[in-house]
């Protein structure tokens, strides 16, 4: 039973906070209600100025939401990698030239999905902002009321936006009023914005409750403490990426003379990931035995995942296309419901997987449907024609399979999360919580931050490959990254970790690399010509060519 505190806001349709695709830092109401009531008790400003922001987590149109959607945050994380790829199929997914873009990093200063991705971020910030302000005047009138939780929670959700905006586009604007004009926005140094995220989130992690924010009750998809020792971790564990200022001049800053104040003491930061890493084993997570638990129709009894969207196809409108977006069309149809035969594994996940050969890691099986494949009965699916199986040939995607025989059927194709058999909206509207966060990778960072620090990192990886029926390996950062590729599929991590592992501007199938890339330019995205057209202090990040005339 998915029943959860926060999205009673979902019904209630709370005044102010929710808004449309606008313009970078405006807001629109969608609702005319007295804002003075919105937030006259403490209920209600708990309501509107806290809770109401989870109603941004996920989304239901393109762009919207940190996963779930298509051409947002978990597209740009993924398809630019080497972990997926969406063939051109015939007259299907060429877009015009949108997906081969992305993968072939020839995204430019134009693309509506990287402009979209900014103002959505932006939009959540700002929300952020407005609520701090409403709870900080909230306080000033009634001074015998403890807000201070609720000020943490939004400072720790702004800064959690903060972290995605940074990730992607480095050198962005500290928006800290909701009533911060364009033309006075200023950008600041990542190195500056990385400081402010960690400072925000330490400072608010005492506030925070330690409840598991994956299961069901008062704190259910929210920030708790557990989700802040995540993202610090995660945090530092990029430390030497988030710390460079100029990424394209072949140096980055050492992690091992990266220092954090952490509880009074100075860490490193492979010290400081191993901190926030033990934090989180010490809060009760573990492995759940049953990878599949993890990505199951009702999920939320996991004892490994960390952050969730809640999904319920009844009562929220969050979406879930990955699965809709890959299956062939016989595919779905054989489970009632639709499907857009897109995304696929590409030809290193194949490699890393050993598909094809003895040694395959056993979470292939897990992750992809690959050759034959049958419904939800053990049958056959069959093409149109009604005796030709459908039969996924992962060997043969390519960037582009049009007229080629296995046009319609390249690619191993996303299997990770459970079939919602009564899933809606041709199975985007299902029952399956989306996984944001989950102990595996605190594992896998544990593990990393024990080898680039010198050490063994040997138990925390083979605990994670055990738990799969794999066996064990050394903890190299070669085998790591490998283990993250396998582990942590489809779970949009792998375009951060080709940075931090220095390959994501290197050539690979379908591939090369574009001119001037190995200077790293393409490690993030361009500020968006649109913005800079709004706000012409701005400057492009380095590399991209601007092409804005005032």
């Amino acid at each position: 039973m998915k029943t959860l505190s926060y999205l009673i806001v979902l019904v209630l349709g709370v005044a102010g906070m929710l808004v449309s695709c606008g313009k970078f830092l405006e807001e629109h109401p969608q609702d005319s209600r007295d804002e003075e009531t919105a937030y006259a008790t403490l209920q209600e400003l708990y309501q509107n100025g806290v809770l109401s922001l989870y109603n941004h987590i996920g989304g239901y149109a393109d762009s919207q939401g940190l996963q779930g959607t298509g051409r947002g945050v978990y597209d740009l994380n993924t398809f630019t990698t080497d972990e997926a790829i969406m063939p051109t199929r015939g007259g299907d997914w060429y877009d015009g030239g949108f997906w081969q873009g992305l993968y072939l990093h020839r995204w430019g200063v134009n693309n509506d999905a990287i402009y979209d991705t900014w103002e959505y971020l932006y939009q959540v910030i700002i929300l952020c902002n407005g609520s701090l302000e409403k709870i900080n005047a909230y306080a000033a009138l009634h001074p015998n009321d403890d807000v201070n939780a609720y000020i943490a929670e939004v400072r720790a959700f702004r800064a959690m936006f903060y972290y995605y905006t940074m990730d992607l586009f480095g050198r962005i604007p500290l928006v800290l009023s909701s009533g911060d004009r364009v033309g006075d926005v200023r950008q600041e140094e990542r190195s500056k914005v990385f400081r402010f995220i960690v400072d925000e989130l330490q400072a608010a992690a005492p506030l925070l409750s330690e409840e598991h924010s994956n299961l069901p009750g008062l704190y259910y998809g929210r920030i708790t403490r557990p989700v802040v020792y995540f993202l610090l971790a995660k945090l530092a564990l990029n430390a030497e990426i988030y710390s460079d200022d100029n990424w394209t001049d072949g140096n980055k800053p050492d992690g091992s003379q990266l220092f954090f104040e952490v509880e009074g003491q100075q860490l490193n930061a492979w010290e400081t990931v191993k901190y926030y890493c033990g934090k989180i084993t010490a809060s009760g997570y573990i492995l759940e035995p049953d990878y599949t638990q993890n990505f199951a129709v009702f999920n939320e009894s996991s004892r490994e995942n960390i952050f969730v969207i809640p999904m319920s196809k009844t009562l929220y409108t969050n979406q879930f296309i990955y699965l809709f977006r890959s299956r062939h069309y016989n595919h779905a149809k054989a489970y009632g419901l639709s499907g857009e035969n897109g995304s696929s594994a590409t030809i290193e996940v194949l490699k890393t997987f050993g598909y094809d050969t003895p040694e395959v890691d056993p979470r292939f099986e897990w992750c992809y449907f690959a050759g034959a494949v049958k419904d939800l009965d053990g049958n056959q699916i069959m093409l149109d024609d009604e005796v030709t199986p459908l039969v996924y040939e992962p060997w043969q995607v390519a960037l582009d399979v049009s007229g080629k025989p296995y046009e319609k059927t390249a690619g191993a194709r996303m299997k990770k999360y459970e079939v919602d058999k009564t899933g809606l909206k041709d199975g985007k509207l299902l029952d399956n919580d989306i996984v944001l966060f989950r102990y595996a990778d605190v594992l896998l960072m544990q593990s990393e931050a024990q080898v680039r620090n010198g050490e063994n990192g040997d138990a925390a990886l083979n605990a994670v490959r055990s738990r799969a029926g794999a066996s064990s390996r050394p903890a190299t950062l070669a085998n790591l990254l490998a283990e993250r590729q396998m582990e942590l599929a489809w779970e949009g991590w792998r375009r951060q970790d080709m940075i931090r592992f220095g390959i994501f501007t290197q050539a690979y199938s379908f591939r090369p690399q574009i001119e001037n890339e190995e200077s790293g330019f393409t490690t993030v995205f361009p500020i968006p010509e649109k913005v800079i057209t709004m706000n012409q202090s701005l400057e492009q990040n380095i590399g991209y060519k601007v092409t804005v005339s005032y």
